[in-house]
Parts: structure tokens; C-alpha cells; sequence
């Protein structure tokens, strides 16, 4: 390159350069100005930064629609969340991704762990593995009901906003509109402006109808409800107190004691689900510690019967794991869902043929069987259809019978290969084998496995005749110089190894054991509905006690009358909610004869007082007086309501522990000190008798 090209070449640069610094100059002078540096104040407090994790969670959102496997997770979540925050789609995505984001950064490295520590036992790792799909529904309900949980504590500081306000104001709907205003509340005051926009409609009543459909508790719609029956029918004074606002107090009361039980049933049920869970993986390492300090257990851990224990020991665990979340989902007063989604049970029902086939185990409208199971679902409160839970109960029956299959094969396979492999000594006590004594070994097995390729399916073979064999060394030479008693002792381990590996095949007892499985699993539905049931039978006190509040919430409100208490108590029912229901379509016909069937329906002796207090007040007297017990003796009934919450925790806590712990103490009893004691005296027995002999 010449001289005068380099020169022009820099005096360019600098050319360049020096307009850049006198541009930047300019710019800079520009925005120093007043004008600019006013835009740029206002700038600040909107502007997002580099990286902001609300428009992270919005695109994680979008992607995890596009995953078939995650979105089924993610609209679950949504279903949830968009009851709790109404018409507020950028906020539904947000929760939704957040919650879906933290159960996957919880799913993912509990993978790796269990790949890890179970990375040796095949069929362990599978079941964890697909174990991990009802741990995510665990940890995901659990994120929701902390949001759920928020809400009804945000409505405690909202109902006693609303006391101050209706001071203020003295109209129900000015005053929620005034606390509905308050952003520091987000949750809270978007149902708050729902239950205005209700009751300034055009139809308050059809709009509280459809507002009790998606409200997300009872809590809301008994303020929904009471706040429009006061706008309708005015507000009274009942000893001196406002009676709007003593039914503010009655359900900040009803919501204070479930609060209390809500926290102490996560208090006693916050780590009983992974203490059933997180024995078994534990597993790998007991066993592989007490092979390695007690070589003689290598037979059992090894073997089918280790096998078969494992087994066990996972549907165990899988069982309790269950009936855990049963027990603690049960105290939940959380909305359901389900019924808004099409299952793959629904999907799968449309089928023409699958239909059929369904439809012929489905017992038939009006036989005894059809209406205990229709009882039962009553009972158990499930949300399933009929044709849903044969479904389940049939693909239960025909997987666990295939599965019982496959796993009776594996374990005779698991026999077969044992006694290819395994090395051929005996064991010591404590200790492993040395790894020269290993290595002999080995050949010894190595050896044996000719002989037993050689005669393998034939089951008349003799002692005799194996030890001919050895004799002669046609199939190897490991025997030609062995002496005669040696060739015995060989000929009859080898045919030891060699009958066991022929009697290793599918026996009719085996399938029968499968089908007696098959027919465990098909029932097992039916077993969970009815110990679903059993569990609610708990909470039946918890009920009536919910109903003896709104009752009194009711009973001082003018043109109330006992249908418009049915009514109420149908709305909020749950264990009696059948039998109401059918009260309240019987109602018209005959109140006195709707009553008195109700009271046949059921067997609840308190509830039937309350049935027999509104036979009252349809005739006799007014419901203020078939109910005064009610409010002369709230105190009582409240610090009832505790102890009985009290007693209920306690009893679903003991229940709860020992399903728990189930898993632990089969684990570390069944799984490692039985197998030690039991197979540690039999080898001394015939350690001891094998000495005995040669003496």
C-alpha cells in the first residue's frame, strides 16, 4: 500500500470521526434541554427493564400451549385461576405460567436424583418415573390453594373495610364500590366489583345466579346473597346492631375457623405425602448396602422374592400416596373443575365399539347395583359420570392384568439369568467375596452354564447321566481329571441349576394370580369411592354447622321464608346436598310432605333438627322463633364448631400418619431386617448342619 493511500485513508477516519463527536455533542446539548429531560422523567416509572419476568411468564405461556403434554397441566391451572381472577386474562397467564414454570423446576432435577440412585434397577426407575405425573398434580394443587387461601384472607380485610364504608354510606352497594377501589387487593376487589356490577343490573337476581356459579368460594356468595337480599329488602336493626352487618360478622366467623382449619390440616398433611413417597428411593442403596456388608443376601435382593418385595412395596406406596391427598383434598372447599374439562375418559366413551363394550359391564337404570353406585358417587361427592368410572375401572382391570403378566415373566427371567450369572460359591456371613475367590467363581459358573445349554428342556436328564458328560469332556474339559466324588458334587449342583431353569415357565396358577390382580384393580375405583365417603362422614358436623349460620344470617331478614332457606342451603350443601336438592323440587307439592321426606333421606340426627325446626315455621310459628336457639346460644355453637374442627383435624392427622409412614416402616422392616434375620439363620442352619456332617 502506497504512502498517499495510507494518508488519505486516515485523514478519512478522522473525518469520520470528527463529525461523530460533533453529532454527539449536538444530541447531548439537545437532550439537556428541559423539554427532553421532562419526557425522560416520565419515561422512567413506565419503562420495563432488560429483563422483566411478567413478559417472561406471557411467552412461557404461549409456549407451553404448544407442548400436548404441558398444556393439559396448564389449562388446569387456568380453570382455577380465572375463577379467582375475573376478566383479568394477563393476570390468569401469569399465575399460570408461574405455577407451571416451579413445578417443572421441581420435576426436573427430582428426575435426574431418582435417574441417578435408581439408574441400576430398571422397573424401580419406570415407576418412579411415571410416579412423578401425580407428584405434579400434588405440588401444582398446592401452589393454587396458596392463591385460593389468599383470597380468603384478603376477604377478612374486605368485609371489615365494608363495615366502616356501610357507616359511611349506609348502602350496600356504594359501600362495595367504595372498597372495591382499593388496588392493594387485586384479587379480592375484582370480585368485589362483580358483586356491584350484580347488584345495580338490570337482573340482580339472574346475575347472582350466575355470579354463584363461578364465585370461588362459599364465603363470596353468602356476601353476595345476603348483600342483595339487604338491598332488596332493606336493613333492620335487631338489639340495637345493624343486622347486615352481624351477618358480615357471622361469615368473617365462618371464615376465621376455616382459615384456622385450612392451616392446620397443611400443617399436619405439609410432609406426609413425601415421607410416602421418598422411602423408596431409598431402596437401590439399602440393597446395595446389605449386599455389600452381608454378601450371603445377594440371593434374596437379587431373586425373585426381592423382586416380588420391591413390587410390593411400590404399590404400596402408590396406594398411601393416594389415600394421603384423599384424606387432605377431602377438607377442601376449593372448586372443581372437572366437570368443565372433556376428559379422555369422554374422548374416549365417544368411540363407537369402546362404547358398546363399556355399556354391556354399566349395571342397568333401576337395578339394585346401579343405585348403590349411584349412592356411593352421591356419598363421595364425585364429579364423575357413571360411564366415566367404568371406563377406569376397565382399563384398570385389563393393565393390571397384562402388567401382572410382564411382571411374572420378568421374574422368571430374572431366576434364569441369576443362575447364569451369579457366582457359584457359598457365602460368608458377613462380608464380601474375595475378588480372586470371585474370579474362580465365575469360571465355575461359566463352566456349569455348558452343561445346562446342553441338556436345557429336557426334564428327564439324570444326575448320572450329567456326570457321564464330565466324564467324558465332549462339552468341555473342566471335569478329566476330576475325581468321582468331585464329579457327583458337580453333577448335582448342575442339576439343581438345571431344574430350576426348566420349571422357570408360566404356570396356570400364575394366570389365575393375575386375573385375582385384574379383578383387585376393577374394584379398586369403587374401593376409593367409598372410602372417599368415609371421610366425608368427618365433615357431615362441619356442615350442619355451616347450615345453622346461614340459617341465622336468614331467619331476621323480612319475606324470607323456609323455601328461600332450602334454597340457601342448597346452594352451600355438600354431603346433603342430594337430599335437599330433591326437597327443593318437591317443595311446590307439599313443604310439610318435601320435609318430611328429606328427614327419611337422611341419618344425620342434627341435621334432622333443623329439618324439624323448618316443619315448624311452614305452619306453626315464624322462623325467627323456630330458630331463636340459634342466636341465643351463637357462643356455644361457635366454640363447638371449634372443638369440632379440632376433633376433626385430630382424627384425618391420625389417619394420615399412619398411611404415611406405611410406606417407611414396610421399607426398612420388610425390605431390610426380615431378609437379614430370616436368610442370615438359614445360612448359619446350614452352615451348622454342613459342619455337623463332616464331623
Amino acid at each position: 500500500m502506497s504512502n498517499d493511500i495510507l494518508m488519505y485513508l486516515l485523514i478519512g477516519v478522522g473525518a469520520v470521526f470528527a463529525i461523530i463527536v460533533f453529532a454527539y455533542l449536538i444530541l447531548r446539548k439537545k437532550m439537556q434541554s428541559s423539554g427532553i429531560q421532562e419526557i425522560q422523567k416520565l419515561r422512567a416509572g413506565t419503562e420495563e427493564k432488560k429483563f422483566s419476568s411478567e413478559i417472561l411468564y406471557q411467552k412461557l405461556y404461549v409456549k407451553y400451549l404448544k407442548i400436548p403434554f404441558i398444556k393439559r397441566y396448564l389449562l388446569k391451572i387456568r380453570r382455577r385461576l380465572e375463577i379467582i381472577n375475573i376478566d383479568d386474562e394477563y393476570l390468569t397467564r401469569k399465575q399460570s405460567s408461574k405455577i407451571l414454570t416451579n413445578a417443572i423446576l421441581i420435576i426436573i432435577p427430582l428426575t435426574l436424583v431418582i435417574i441417578v440412585m435408581t439408574h441400576e434397577n430398571t422397573l424401580l426407575m419406570t415407576f418412579l418415573l411415571v410416579f412423578e405425573v401425580f407428584l405434579a398434580d400434588t405440588i401444582i394443587s398446592g401452589m393454587v390453594d396458596k392463591i385460593d387461601n389468599k383470597l380468603l384472607r384478603q376477604q377478612i380485610n374486605f368485609f371489615s373495610e365494608i363495615r366502616h364504608a356501610y357507616h359511611e354510606y349506609n348502602m350496600v352497594e356504594e359501600a362495595i364500590y367504595q372498597v372495591a377501589q382499593d388496588d392493594e387487593e387485586p384479587e379480592m376487589s375484582r370480585q368485589a366489583e362483580k358483586i356491584y356490577e350484580v347488584l345495580i343490573s338490570n337482573d340482580p337476581e339472574g346475575e347472582l345466579e350466575k355470579y354463584y356459579d363461578i364465585a370461588p368460594n362459599a364465603y363470596l356468595k353468602e356476601f353476595a346473597g345476603v348483600s342483595y337480599l339487604t338491598k332488596e329488602f332493606g336493613d333492620r336493626k335487631v338489639d340495637g346492631a345493624s343486622l347486615y352487618l352481624k351477618n358480615l360478622n357471622n361469615i368473617t366467623q365462618e371464615m376465621q375457623l376455616e382459615i384456622l382449619k385450612r392451616d392446620k390440616l397443611d400443617y399436619v398433611f405439609q410432609s406426609l405425602s413425601l415421607i410416602s413417597i421418598v422411602p423408596i428411593l431409598f431402596m437401590e442403596p439399602i440393597k446395595n448396602w446389605a449386599v455389600g456388608q452381608f454378601s450371603f443376601t445377594a440371593s434374596f435382593y437379587n431373586g425373585k422374592a426381592g423382586m416380588i418385595m420391591q413390587i410390593l412395596i411400590l404399590i404400596m406406596t402408590f396406594i398411601c400416596y393416594l389415600l394421603t391427598r384423599k384424606l387432605k383434598d377431602n377438607g377442601s372447599v376449593n372448586m372443581n373443575t372437572k366437570n368443565t374439562e372433556n376428559p379422555w375418559q369422554a374422548r374416549l366413551y365417544k368411540i363407537p365399539f369402546i362404547k358398546k363394550f363399556v355399556d354391556l359391564f354399566i349395571p342397568k337404570q333401576g337395578t339394585k347395583e346401579y343405585r348403590k353406585l349411584q349412592q356411593d358417587m352421591k356419598d363421595a361427592a364425585s364429579k364423575d359420570k357413571m360411564e366415566w368410572i367404568y371406563i377406569n375401572r376397565l382399563l384398570l382391570c385389563v393393565v393390571t392384568f397384562i402388567a401382572s403378566i410382564l411382571i411374572i415373566m420378568y421374574l422368571h427371567n430374572i431366576v434364569i439369568q441369576n443362575v447364569y450369572t451369579d457366582p457359584t460359591t457359598n457365602y460368608d456371613i458377613i462380608g464380601q467375596i474375595a475378588e480372586k475367590d470371585v474370579d474362580n467363581a465365575m469360571e465355575l459358573t461359566e463352566s456349569d452354564n455348558d452343561y445346562i445349554y446342553h441338556f436345557k428342556g429336557d426334564t428327564t436328564v439324570t444326575q448320572d447321566d450329567i456326570a457321564r458328560e464330565m466324564q467324558r469332556g465332549r462339552i468341555n474339559k473342566d471335569y478329566l481329571e476330576s475325581s468321582e466324588q468331585e464329579i457327583q458334587a458337580a453333577a448335582e449342583r448342575v442339576l439343581g441349576k438345571l431344574q430350576l431353569v426348566n420349571s422357570e415357565n408360566m404356570q396356570w396358577f400364575e394366570v389365575l394370580l393375575a386375573m385375582v390382580f385384574a379383578v383387585i384393580a376393577y374394584n379398586a375405583p369403587i374401593w376409593m369411592l367409598k372410602f372417599q365417603a368415609k371421610m366425608r362422614q368427618l365433615e357431615m358436623e362441619d356442615e350442619v354447622m355451616q347450615f345453622q349460620t346461614i340459617i341465622l344470617m336468614l331467619m331476621r331478614i323480612e319475606r324470607v321464608n323456609v323455601e328461600i332457606i332450602l334454597e340457601w342451603l342448597e346452594r352451600y350443601a355438600n354431603i346433603f346436598k342430594e337430599p335437599i336438592s330433591k326437597c327443593v323440587n318437591n317443595y311446590e307439592s307439599g313443604p310439610w310432605e318435601a320435609l318430611e321426606q328429606l328427614k327419611e333421606d337422611v341419618s344425620y340426627q342434627q341435621f334432622i333438627r333443623i329439618v324439624e325446626s323448618l316443619q315448624a315455621a311452614v305452619e306453626k310459628i315464624p322462623i325467627a322463633d323456630a330458630f331463636d336457639e340459634l342466636d341465643t346460644e351463637r357462643d356455644y355453637y361457635q366454640a363447638r364448631r371449634k372443638e369440632s374442627n379440632e376433633r376433626l383435624i385430630s382424627k384425618k392427622g391420625m389417619i394420615g400418619r399412619a398411611i404415611g409412614f406405611a410406606p417407611m416402616v414396610v421399607i426398612f422392616v420388610g425390605y431390610l431386617i426380615i431378609p437379614l434375620v430370616f436368610i442370615g439363620m438359614t445360612s448359619m442352619t446350614e452352615s451348622m448342619s454342613g459342619m455337623t456332617a463332616e464331623y
